[in-house]
């Protein structure tokens, strides 16, 4: 009865704090990536370099393939098929975050990496039809192949999810 007269929800129906609480995060390196993407498309022509650092340049490059430049000389149906499956990725990882309760924060950063990653990644494939890279790390000769912000949010989150995986998780204990 006190419950209806302040407001309160009964134990039972009160809604739980959720991995959803991580989509800020989500957000913001959605922001980060795409900005970086217009600032490069702006300031670059397509392939020029400009080095920043000994073993890192600034380089405009597309990525018609996946990871590594991976089916990249196909006919442009990987275009879709990288789209459909990092969309399928996506909602994986909304629902489980959504699952997942807040003081999962270690399982919850990694899954809200690696969503805007794929987002910031999906949003060039279906604007331009291709990725737009331009980290450029290398070693004399030797280049890996060119990354951005959506990339490296994804690379962090896959080591966190393994090194969740290979590390109990204990939830952290309600204040």
């Amino acid at each position: 009865m006190l419950n209806k007269i302040i407001g309160e929800k009964p134990a039972g129906l009160q809604k739980r704090a959720s991995g959803l609480r991580f989509l800020w995060l989500t957000l913001a390196l959605i922001v980060v990536d795409q900005l970086t993407k217009q600032w490069v498309i702006r300031v670059f022509d397509l392939y020029e370099s400009i080095e920043v650092m000994p073993y890192l340049n600034l380089t405009y490059v597309r990525n018609m393939g996946a990871a590594f430049s991976f089916l990249s000389d196909q006919g442009g149906w990987q275009r879709w098929l990288f789209t459909c499956l990092a969309i399928a990725v996506s909602v994986v990882l909304l629902i489980w975050l959504r699952r997942n309760p807040v003081g999962m924060w270690r399982q919850n950063l990694a899954f809200s990496l690696i969503l805007a990653g794929a987002i910031g990644n999906v949003i060039d494939r279906i604007i331009y039809g291709y990725v737009i890279d331009f980290l450029d790390v290398y070693v004399n000769d030797w280049h890996w192949p060119a990354f951005n912000v959506a990339d490296m949010a994804i690379t962090v989150g896959a080591v966190l999810m393994l090194l969740e995986a290979f590390f109990e998780q204990r939830q952290e204990p309600k204040a």
